[in-house]
């Protein structure tokens, strides 16, 4: 198995990206620590982990507050050991004109979506750096790639999660610590769907196509990396 003996935390994995990746990891052997507010949905993402033999954790967490995911993170280690990959996964989208955004709308898409990447990497970092190995996957967006009406504070947030990805890659080599984004099109998740409800999806892509690539971003060989990944649906225009 690719992933034998590792331990993940993915945040954001009660369903969606989050949950399709903790199950493709499992698959590859890899115990996982399963991190959401909603408790009900990381309970069934660890007993689907479960079902694979491997070992989970399902922890509550709130990625945009630093106590939950100092918290988080502490239980984490102590039902798992030492964490060998973290996705940042955790997101949310508020889609309208830039002129409706209220400053509570911003506040929130910044907290999560790029606040929480910044938390849950610092949390995780120590331990890395220590034994100068492990693997950081931030899930991004084609949002965080170029700019689309309507998505100002998502494109924002994501160009900032971009960013963040390529300076820690630079800072963390030394460490032994690769640092990735992946930044999907179109995927088929309860967010897109609460969102963008009037889009037809019918060719978009589905949560198990990005897990695919974070698996392979997590099992790459030591000597190449991938900083970024822009993986688009099939009917799509190239950027």
């Amino acid at each position: 198995m690719l992933l034998d003996g590792k331990n993940a935390i993915v945040t954001g994995a009660g369903r969606g990206i989050g949950r399709a990746i903790a199950e493709a990891f499992a698959e590859q052997g890899c115990n996982i620590a399963a991190l959401a507010r909603s408790q009900g949905e990381i309970d069934e993402t660890i007993e689907s982990v479960w079902r694979l033999g491997r070992g989970g954790v399902a922890v509550s967490c709130d990625v945009a507050r630093a106590d939950s995911v100092i918290q988080a993170f502490r239980e984490a280690e102590e039902k798992l050991g030492t964490i060998d990959i973290l996705v940042n996964n955790a997101g949310l989208a508020c889609f309208k004109p830039f002129a409706e955004l209220s400053l509570a709308d911003w506040e929130e898409t910044m907290a999560v979506n790029l606040t929480g990447t910044f938390l849950c990497t610092q949390a995780v970092l120590p331990g890395m750096m220590k034994r100068r190995s492990g693997k950081i996957i931030n899930i991004s967006s084609v949002s965080g790639l170029k700019p689309i009406a309507e998505q100002s504070a998502y494109c924002a947030a994501k160009h900032g999660v971009n960013g963040l990805t390529k300076a820690l890659a630079l800072e963390l080599q030394p460490h032994g610590i690769g640092v990735h984004a992946i930044c999907p099109g179109g995927v088929v998740t309860r967010l897109s769907e609460e969102a963008m409800p009037e889009r037809d999806k019918s060719g978009w892509m589905l949560p198990e196509d990005i897990a695919h690539t974070a698996l392979f971003l997590a099992t790459q060989h030591p000597r190449a990396t991938t900083d970024i990944i822009h993986i688009r649906r099939f009917d799509s225009s190239p950027l």
